[in-house]
């Protein structure tokens, strides 16, 4: 590779790196178009199979075109995810000489997708979170659909016009600067302070893990490359050497760094995948209720286990509301402590009352799969705004709750989010298809500048395995805890501290530029889903 700057790059390269330049074999281009239909058609008749599973009558063919189009948005912001993000773990590889660019980025390509298909969920439904109830109780009508059209595009411009710059930036925070931009704009819409339209406590742990990731990237990188050193060095100096040519390094450096680069790609698919996930969950539920709304395939027992649970919460509840009744529909009440977070005396018997009446519904049809048409969506709404509502008072010192009643209420919650909180197996399969995809296109601009553009010195293996094992450890326990981090912060944070760590010095304009897109990048992506929610908003 030259030395001359790819275009909006920072600036030249240090010196020559591993050859990037790789024809297209016309071979390759089928199959990779190939993919592309077959996950299409798998999508559309995956959607056929579940609709025609409940028996649902189709009468318009237009909410089935807002779904269709709302799925290629959401599978396009994974698309330039999986190009943006994960460049980053297939970097160190490459500018060892561990693997081949061509091969590196279809292995990585392979892992996120395994990564995906194995994910929890708990990220996905932590971003969901994020947006307000309102809109999530509503996300079929026009304010819903211009909810995920506005966050989606944003945060796919966003990624676009930092990758068009070779900037390593986070497809985790312009997602959730995407969502906190509708959540203010919606506020403001409906007369209410901006600040009202967003989760503070919950952006709050999102932004922690934002904040703090890329410094402990830093550090842990930093740590561990000086450990190494005065363990290893004297021992195996070969592994604190720079490549040689294009020579792979010795074996076990080697698969070292590809077994590193395999766990920073299978933790990116199983935290970055989620992300997409719960999204088109919204789309699935707000255009086809009837399939999507409830778990239909949860089984009888656990059916069995909701009904106690109910039971136990709502005398918990009662207990707490004595002295005080709710006349009428009980809903409003709950939605406002939701959307204003202030218990009133209509709250908790408000509470009660609703609780009563979705265990009335659930025991009257014995199985979520035999809910009729026309009440699963309400009956959804229900059971997520009481979920929410136990998420919120267990927040607030002074909901008067011992351990005890708390545990109780926290076990019926856990009854609610295995009927709301579920994300089918072929809505993880064309995610993964779509990050997959994704890595295997427009991976260089990012490859080059956390490749080349650093550090002073080039990448040691040493180095890159450290900050790949690093990236890896990080986003996995962010996994485990239900925390969305960014692997771009995290894998470039990591390569800066072991430059660091062995005195090789820093590209300051690199490390500035990379900071200020980490800066800049919530609030650019809050204005653009902001204004795009507006339009929307109008559209619909």
């Amino acid at each position: 590779m030259s030395d001359v700057a790819l275009p909006g790059s920072i600036e030249p390269a240090v010196r020559k790196g591993p050859n990037l330049d790789h024809g297209i074999n016309p071979l390759q281009g089928i199959i990779y178009l190939g993919v592309v239909a077959a996950a299409l058609l798998f999508v559309a008749y995956s959607i056929y199979s579940d609709i025609d599973a409940t028996g649902t009558r189709v009468t318009s063919f237009v909410p089935y075109i807002l779904l269709f189009v709302a799925l290629l948005i959401a599978l396009g912001f994974e698309f330039v995810n999986g190009f943006h993000d994960t460049a980053n773990a297939v970097a160190t590889v490459i500018y060892t000489r561990s693997l081949p660019a061509n091969i590196a980025v279809v292995w990585s390509g392979m892992f996120n997708l395994f990564g995906v298909l194995m994910s929890s969920g708990a990220v996905a439904f932590g971003i969901v979170s994020l947006l307000p109830v309102e809109l999530i109780l509503q996300v079929g009508s026009g304010a819903g659909f211009a909810m995920v059209f506005a966050l989606l595009i944003a945060a796919i411009i966003w990624n676009v016009g930092t990758w068009w710059f070779g900037l390593p930036a986070s497809s985790s925070h312009t997602l959730i600067g995407s969502i906190m931009g509708v959540g203010i704009a919606n506020a403001l819409l409906r007369g209410r302070d901006g600040t009202s339209g967003v989760d503070w406590s919950q952006a709050g742990n999102v932004g922690k893990a934002l904040l703090l990731s890329p410094l402990f990237g830093f550090a842990l990188a930093a740590v561990l490359l000086f450990a190494l050193k005065i363990v290893l060095q004297r021992a195996t100096p070969a592994l604190f050497a720079e490549p040689k040519g294009d020579q792979p390094p010795p074996t076990w450096i080697r698969g070292i760094l590809i077994l590193t680069c395999t766990l920073v790609s299978f933790f990116h698919g199983s935290n970055d995948g989620q992300k997409g996930m719960g999204l088109i969950m919204l789309i699935l539920i707000g255009t086809v209720p009837t399939a999507y709304a409830l778990n239909r395939a949860l089984p009888e027992s656990q059916i069995v286990q909701f009904t106690e649970n109910s039971t136990a919460a709502s005398k918990v509840i009662e207990a707490k509301a004595a002295g005080h009744n709710v006349a009428g529909n009980p809903r409003p009440a709950v939605t406002k402590y939701v959307a204003e977070r202030q218990i009133t005396d209509e709250t908790l018997p408000a509470l009660a009352a609703l609780v009563l009446d979705i265990n009335k519904q659930v025991t009257q049809y014995g199985s979520l799969a035999k809910f009729p048409a026309d009440v699963v969506g309400n009956t959804r709404n229900d059971m997520y705004l009481v979920s929410e509502t136990i998420r919120f008072l267990m927040k607030d010192s002074k909901n008067g709750l011992n351990a005890d009643e708390a545990a109780t209420l926290n076990k019926y919650k856990g009854s609610l989010d295995a009927a709301t909180k579920f994300i089918p197996t072929w809505v993880k399969i064309v995610v993964a298809i779509a990050l997959g995809l994704g890595t295997m296109i427009g991976w260089k601009r990012i490859v080059v500048t956390v490749g080349e553009k650093i550090g002073k010195t080039h990448l040691t293996y040493a180095q890159g395995a450290c900050a790949e094992i690093t990236a890896a450890a990080t986003i996995a326990a962010a996994d485990i805890y239900g925390l969305p981090v960014s692997t771009t912060h995290v894998l470039s944070s990591g390569i800066a501290g072991t430059m660091a760590a062995s005195g090789s010095g820093l590209q300051w304009s690199t490390i500035r530029n990379i900071a200020l897109a980490w800066v800049l990048t919530l609030p650019a992506a809050m204005i653009l889903s902001g204004c795009l929610y507006l339009i929307f908003s109008r559209l619909f």
